[in-house]
């Protein structure tokens, strides 16, 4: 187990970086990958160090002086540290730091059996099409850069060609279909196909050229199995934070994350990549606006696309590109979903190459529909200024022709603020039966620098050890009324010893809401069998604008449909005292 906050990388200004992370009960898995500090020098200083003990050499490029080896003569994974290896690097004057790579399980999203597929394998060099005109390739797989699928039976190499085909698949060419932004490029990042994962791979994927690249669609996670608490180690948070700090020039790198393929028995709250304030968390929904059985809810997803039909009508799938120059209609999963999100994204950005990271995130809160979709156990609700959203599908499905309307005379939003709201920190038990409430008043740290008026992201940083943790459900309601689910039971989960360490839960519910007042956090057990737990930290973590003109509009809107709601209401109501006078008066005659 490891977790916490206190670590030897820097945290961007003003945010708080908490990642906690499960270890493999079978001890930690050590890989041929180095993360490398010098005292001085540069990249030929690196690559002079990397070839006089036989490795190959990249620098990372969201920090100054770290640099990532990797070694083609050790096993990709192994149980014993390599202390030769390591130990001759530290010998060497020049360097001040060689830390090897410890390897974690990362799975692919609506990933698909061979049997499900019809095999045609008429053109063996499609694979190699799409990205080689896409100059910001890379391998880090093989540290190369020709990131080619290699060739398995079970097609599991697929994923990445379909996602991409969903994205940027040539109009009018004769070949399977058409992408959502056909006029984007689209560039391949192999990197799931080792046996682990490691921080230094992770990082350097989702920090690969930031001025080139605009969008990263990421349809991948820790596993879905409903027992994994798991996230970005410190690597990786920190090239998300220089990503959207400093990529495209500034505006800020736009990820996007597939929400997870868990089902009901997992919660996307517990995957620190698809609820971070970084991300774009997208779910998915069927052909007929239902809840697809994979999905997994939580407060953080932002909106939804569509994937794939019923069994009944199975060719209601995604339709997209595959590997031997094959087409598919059965791509599915929120990893068909993110793909598509991360189109829509593409058409606005070529309407206005002006839009943030943040602009991004608000056109999608506004301009995302309810439309036809319905989930049998969460209902849609409006926030305290009216935004209607659902617990699983978020502010709706993406409407691309509304977000594109509107990112063309879009105003950059104002800037963004963070503020502690307030923190408890005596330990309270929570009750076998019944709940455990507290509340927290805070002035969001109004008359100071850092003052949150408007919110956009609110995370919960949460400290708690329970009997059993898949049984511990955590609600949080804020001071305009809207109450977030937090964590939902996940019955696979039997944790009882990790829990939860300064854990950051994320909603997006409050958007646009005023986060002066009291907030109440509510902790209980969901379960047949009676459990107990301690809660040792609450932080309220507020993050917003001091000004943002068009939640006063919305505020403004939705105040005047109420008014309207109600004068119709005393109308409806007045109407029917008439009737039933009229009624009693000839009944009397």
């Amino acid at each position: 187990m490891k977790g916490g906050c206190g670590s030897q990388w820097p945290a961007a200004a003003g945010l708080l970086l908490c990642v906690m992370v499960s270890a493999s009960s079978e001890g930690p898995v050590f890989t041929n990958h180095f993360l490398v500090e010098l005292h001085k020098g540069g990249e030929d200083e690196a690559r002079q160090v990397a070839a006089e003990h036989g490795f190959g050499v990249r620098k990372l490029p969201f920090t100054e002086g770290l640099y990532h080896f990797y070694h083609n003569g050790l096993a990709k994974a192994k149980r014993r540290r390599s202390l030769q290896h390591k130990q001759q690097l530290e010998r060497d004057p020049r360097v001040k730091m060689a830390l090897q790579q410890e390897g974690f399980d990362r799975k692919k999203r609506g990933y698909r059996d061979i049997n499900e597929i019809d095999i045609n394998m008429n053109d063996p060099l499609f694979t190699k099409q799409w990205y080689l005109n896409a100059e910001a390739s890379y391998d880090f797989s093989s540290n190369d850069p020709y990131p080619y699928p290699r060739y398995t039976d079970d097609w599991f190499n697929s994923h990445g060609t379909r996602c991409a085909g969903e994205v940027s698949a040539a109009a009018n060419n004769n070949i399977c279909g058409v992408g959502v932004a056909y006029n984007s490029k689209v560039a391949g990042i192999r990197m799931l196909d080792q046996p682990f994962m490691t921080d230094v791979i992770e990082a350097s994927s989702i920090s690969h050229m930031p001025q080139l690249i605009d969008i990263y669609s990421a349809s991948w996670g820790p596993t879905d199995n409903g027992k994994t608490v798991d996230g970005p180690r410190e690597l990786t948070l920190q090239a998300m934070a220089d990503g959207v700090n400093k990529g495209r020039g500034g505006k800020g790198s736009i990820y996007v994350w597939a929400s997870g393929d868990g089902g009901s028995y997992d919660d996307c709250n517990c995957d620190g990549y698809a609820s971070s304030m970084w991300t774009i968390s997208i779910n998915s929904a069927i052909n007929d606006g239902r809840t697809a059985l994979y999905d997994e809810s939580c407060s953080s997803t932002l909106a939804s696309t569509f994937s794939n039909g019923r069994k009944r009508n199975p060719e209601a799938g995604v339709a997209t590109t595959d590997l031997y120059g094959n087409c598919t209609l059965r791509h599915s999963g929120t990893s068909a979903a993110a793909p598509e999100a991360a189109g829509v994204f593409a058409l606005a950005l070529e309407a206005n190459l002006e839009l943030t990271w943040r602009d991004m995130q608000h056109l999608t809160v506004l301009t995302s529909k309810r439309n036809q979709l319905h989930d049998e156990v969460h209902q849609w609700r409006r926030n305290g200024v009216g935004l209607e959203f659902n617990h699983l599908f978020g502010y709706g499905v993406l409407d691309a022709g509304a977000m594109v309307k509107m990112a063309k005379d879009w105003k950059t939003v104002p800037e963004r603020f963070h503020c502690v709201g307030g923190t408890v920190q005596d330990p309270e038990k929570i009750p076998p039966s019944g709940k455990l409430v507290l509340t927290l008043t805070t002035a969001a740290c109004e008359g100071k620098e850092n003052f949150v008026r408007y919110l956009e992201h609110v995370q919960a940083v949460i400290t708690v050890n329970a009997t059993r943790r898949g049984d511990l459900n955590i609600n949080m309601t804020s001071p305009m009324g809207t109450k977030s689910i937090l964590l939902s039971r996940r019955p696979r989960d039997d944790d009882s010893k990790v829990g939860f360490d300064k854990w950051p839960f994320m909603t997006t519910h409050t958007w646009g809401e005023d986060a002066r007042g009291t907030w109440t956090l509510e902790l209980g057990f969901v379960g047949s069998s009676p459990q107990k737990g301690v809660l040792k930290e609450w932080t309220l973590m507020l993050h917003g604008t001091q000004s943002a003109p068009y939640i006063d509009q919305v505020v403004r809107d939705y105040q005047s449909k109420l008014a309207m709601s109600k004068k119709q209401e005393l109308e409806e109501e007045l109407d029917e005292a008439v009737e039933r006078s009229l009624k009693s008066i000839l009944g009397k005659n």
